[in-house]
């Protein structure tokens, strides 16, 4: 692979950190072994998740940072904890919808989407739809210390002082009678 390909294909990579609150348990989601629910108070190191990006796309795997394991779709709909992220059914598109929450519709069953019931318990995705409030998640930043690639956000906010600008004066041409 020549050196142009190469860095392309690193620059496309992102991992986020940040942990997923679900709209109807009021809690966040995190994956625990091959168990996955919306459960976890905010700051859970099980709640921590990575969300990797490969694509331009929204395409993303979701990955618990304590557990290891990725965020995956069975056939039959369940929502499962996979050490390998690497098949189609741990893919899913990241939905922004009209009201700011974010849905993940999975890549290989379109229409499935991840969802939790007001106990945080995983609902079959096969009943699920984009316009329920069980599918309806925010992106949190994990309270707790930061990874690696965001460290300089530790730094404090610096304040730049610039000179006071004087706005120009606008010259109007004069109008004569047609």
């Amino acid at each position: 692979m020549e050196q142009g390909a190469m860095t392309d294909q690193l620059s496309r990579r992102q991992v986020r950190v940040y942990q997923l609150y679900s709209r109807t348990s009021g809690k966040h989601v995190q994956i625990q072994g091959k168990r996955v629910a919306a459960t976890a108070e905010d700051g859970n190191n099980y709640a921590r998740l990575f969300v990797e990006t490969d694509t331009f796309g929204s395409r993303v795997r979701i990955k618990g940072a304590e557990s290891g394991r990725y965020l995956c779709m069975n056939r039959k709909g369940k929502l499962v904890g996979k050490p390998n992220g690497r098949s189609r059914d741990c893919i899913f598109t990241e939905i922004v919808l009209e009201n700011n929450y974010t849905a993940f519709q999975n890549a290989k069953y379109e229409g499935w989407y991840v969802a939790f019931t007001r106990k945080g318990r995983p609902i079959k995705a096969s009943k699920t739809r984009e316009n329920q409030r069980e599918v309806h998640f925010i992106k949190r930043l994990h309270k707790g210390p930061l990874p690696f690639p965001n460290m300089d956000r530790i730094k404090q906010f610096e304040f730049i002082s610039f000179p006071p600008t004087r706005r120009a004066k606008r010259n109007r041409k004069s109008q004569t009678a047609a």
